[in-house]
This record gives structure tokens, C-alpha cells and sequence, in this order.
């Protein structure tokens, strides 16, 4: 039997420059302005006190924080947003931007708050370790460790055994990564749902990712070989499948939704793995938001309502698992 496919979003027009509406490039040009006067994400990094081009949010009063264990003796925290009815089915693991240099698991609150409340699933952020000082394989070691935990877990600590895996930017590039070694070395495909934006899939560098104008908006090129030298800087290992998730081997993944705006330095990068995705034998659908720079749908763009709200409901109809 056919698994059921959706149809990808990938219409030319979505790409002309006569698809940007006049609300969006009003926002573009206010938000260029903006970051002219902030500094780069690696220096965001070294100076927690930097401002920033990401809105503040308040914290959820219903957070709580926990330790698990990782190898070596080790323990990961995570930080775990439950839906407000109390009552979770499942969780939704998720991973915080930064490029893998700055960023802390209690930066999404309200995204993730939204999420549980939509999705009835708990959010369990994971406050993974940051580059410079702790480069690959840090951070993926800390992720794989959290889903580890959660794959033996989640029906006893939240309720059900629906679960899924997401996040945004290093969000993203990390999540794939896990999903190969939770398969590879836990024999584990258990994930119902893959929400992936606009993440890095190649540290080795994508041909968007050199462009012109990705130097205009919220990161650039050069931020991102910034980034690059900080989490990888053996430049030997770039193209290693467990760092760059567009040379994995991507079989037996769960259904996954990749989000990413056209002016995003990342375009090509969820262009190329949503077509490896299926080529694998997997479901995914692609969201293409015309004019949308890179970390559109938590910067209050006009098209964030729209990604949120699919985000949303892809989660939702994906986690709806049958009872046994």
C-alpha cells in the first residue's frame, strides 16, 4: 500500500519577485534598517548582554527544569513546557537556534507554550552545550542523549506515546542528525513527526547560502562561516553525514514539514533534503514563504502566522495516534 504523499509547495511563482507583497517588503526594508545596528551572532555569542533582533519573551510559569542522563556520566537539562490543560499525549522534542554559538532552551517559551497548547503535546527543550568552547559533536551528543531518554520515557513521563521532533535554524540542523542516530545506533523510528525550519544541512556550504543578499538580513554569509569555524572547525568534517544532514543517508524518517523563506541564506538547504526526504521513501511537505528572511516566524514577519499556524496543525495531525 502507498503511504499517502502531500503535494509539495513548489510552484515557480513562489520564487518571482512579484510573489513578495508590499506588506512583506515594507517589513524587509524596517528590518534591515534594524539589524545594521546589531551586532552578528558569533559576537552575540561571546556578549550575552548584545542586544538582539529577536523580540523578548516572557517565560512559561509552568516550565520546569530537569536532568537527565548522557554518557560519560553526564547529565543534559531540559527544559520541559506542558500543555495548560495539564495533560500531555506525547511530547514534542525540540532544539533552540543560535548557530550553535549562542541561544539557551528557555528562549521559545512562548513558541513552545503554543505549541503544547495546539498539539496537546509537552514541549521538552534541551539546553545543549555551544561553540566555541564545546564544538561537534557537543551538541549532538546532548540531543541524541535527551532522545534517548524520551524514546524510553514518553508514554511514563508525558502521558502517551505520541512524539515528535523539530526546531529552528541550529534547530533544524540538528534534529536531522538525531533522527540517523537514534535509527542507526538505537534501532529506534519512533518519531511521528519531523518540524524542521530553515535549518543548516550542509556546514560545507549550499550555493544560497554564498549568495549576495544573504548578506542583508538576519545572518549572512559570513555569520554563517563564522558559526561554521566556531562548531566545526576541522573543515575536514563538514561534509560528515552526522554534521551535514544533506549526505545522510535518510530511509525510515518520519513525515517531516520544512519551512523556509526566499530570502533565506538556508533556501537551497531545505530545497535539497525535503527532495532527499522523499527520494528516501519518506513523506514531507515543503512551506515556501516569498520574501521571508531567515528566522522569519518568531522576528513577528507577516508570513509568521501562517508558518506558525501549519507548523501547528502539521504536528497535530501527525501525533494522532490510534489507540492500541
Amino acid at each position: 500500500m502507498s503511504q499517502p504523499f502531500d503535494p509539495p509547495s513548489f510552484e515557480a511563482q513562489l520564487f518571482r519577485p512579484q510573489a513578495i507583497s508590499p506588506e512583506v517588503r515594507a517589513f524587509n526594508e524596517a528590518f534591515l534598517k534594524r539589524m545594521a545596528e546589531l551586532p552578528g551572532p558569533t559576537a552575540r555569542g561571546r556578549n550575552a548582554a548584545a542586544p538582539s533582533p529577536f523580540p523578548a519573551v516572557p517565560k512559561c510559569p509552568r516550565a520546569r527544569v530537569r536532568h537527565i542522563p548522557a554518557p560519560g556520566g553526564r547529565e543534559v537539562e531540559v527544559r520541559i513546557v506542558p500543555p495548560a490543560n495539564g495533560n500531555p499525549r506525547g511530547a514534542y522534542l525540540h532544539f533552540h537556534g543560535g548557530g550553535l554559538v549562542f541561544g539557551s532552551a528557555d528562549q521559545d517559551d512562548a513558541m513552545l507554550e503554543r505549541i503544547a497548547n495546539a498539539t496537546g503535546l509537552a514541549a521538552v527543550s534541551v539546553e545543549y552545550r555551544l561553540a566555541p568552547a564545546h564544538p561537534y559533536p557537543a551538541a549532538w551528543d546532548d540531543c541524541e542523549a535527551a532522545a534517548v531518554w524520551l524514546a524510553k520515557s514518553v508514554k511514563a513521563e508525558f502521558g502517551g506515546p505520541a512524539l515528535a521532533i523539530g526546531g529552528e535554524s541550529a534547530g533544524a540542523t540538528l534534529a536531522v542528525p538525531v533522527l540517523v542516530r537514534m535509527r542507526d545506533r538505537h534501532g529506534f523510528t519512533g518519531f511521528h513527526a519531523a518540524n524542521l525550519s530553515y535549518g543548516n544541512y550542509d556546514t560545507s556550504m549550499t550555493p544560497s547560502q554564498t549568495w549576495v543578499g544573504a548578506q542583508r538580513y538576519l545572518i549572512g554569509t559570513e555569520d554563517i562561516r563564522q558559526c561554521s569555524n566556531a562548531y566545526a572547525p576541522d573543515v575536514r568534517e563538514r561534509r560528515n553525514p552526522d554534521m551535514s544532514a544533506l549526505y545522510a543517508e535518510l530511509s525510515r524518517m518520519p513525515p517531516a514539514l520544512f519551512s523556509v523563506g526566499t530570502l533565506d541564506p538556508f533556501l537551497d538547504d531545505s530545497l535539497f533534503v525535503y527532495a532527499r526526504w522523499i527520494a528516501a521513501g519518506n513523506e514531507a511537505q515543503l512551506a515556501v514563504y516569498p520574501g521571508a528572511p531567515h528566522g522569519f516566524n518568531i522576528i513577528g514577519h507577516p508570513h509568521a502566522g501562517a508558518a506558525n499556524d501549519r507548523v501547528d496543525a502539521f504536528l497535530k495531525a501527525r501525533t494522532q495516534i490510534p489507540a492500541p
